[in-house]
């Protein structure tokens, strides 16, 4: 068994949808970035890959590529794991927060749980995912931006 832990954080913008756990959530603003920028699986992939030591999305996926370009992220996901199942591992589960002070995304958790499971191949109760505000400290309180962390299990 390997863990693995990952980071991502992209801009807040008006003119963009905003994705989040593989779904569109209803909202003024949506994050920027080269794909969808969906930063809660980002840093699943992020986890995924370091879990397996195989470096980072960035190194996979470059936002230099036009491969890339305005990808939904719900790919990079199913390819994150294709790399890491190239080295003998599995999914084993995950534990995700993403730091938001709006939209309010308890509403959206489950929607969210059921499409990463279904990308993944893994029963629901596999993948917890957390909502929290940073209590208006910081980029995220200053609706900046949205982060999210994730820690992941993988197994041989």
């Amino acid at each position: 068994m390997r863990i693995g832990f990952g980071y991502d954080v992209h801009r807040l913008v008006e003119g963009r949808d905003l994705w989040l756990g593989g779904i569109n959530i209803p909202f003024e603003k949506g994050l920027l970035g080269h794909s969808d920028a969906d930063v809660l699986i980002h840093a699943l992939c992020d986890a995924l890959l370091g879990a397996a030591n195989m470096r980072d999305i960035g190194y996979h996926f470059p936002d230099t590529s036009i491969d890339t370009k305005d990808i939904d992220s719900k790919i990079l996901l199913a390819k994150t794991l294709e790399i890491i199942q190239q080295k003998g591992y599995r999914f084993g589960n995950a534990d995700i927060t993403v730091c938001a002070e709006q939209p309010k995304l308890n509403p959206y958790v489950e929607e969210m749980k059921k499409c990463l499971a279904s990308v993944i191949g893994t029963d629901v109760e596999n993948i917890s995912i957390k909502a929290t505000t940073t209590e208006k400290l910081g980029f995220t309180g200053r609706q900046e931006g949205i982060s999210a962390y994730a820690v992941v299990l993988i197994e041989k």
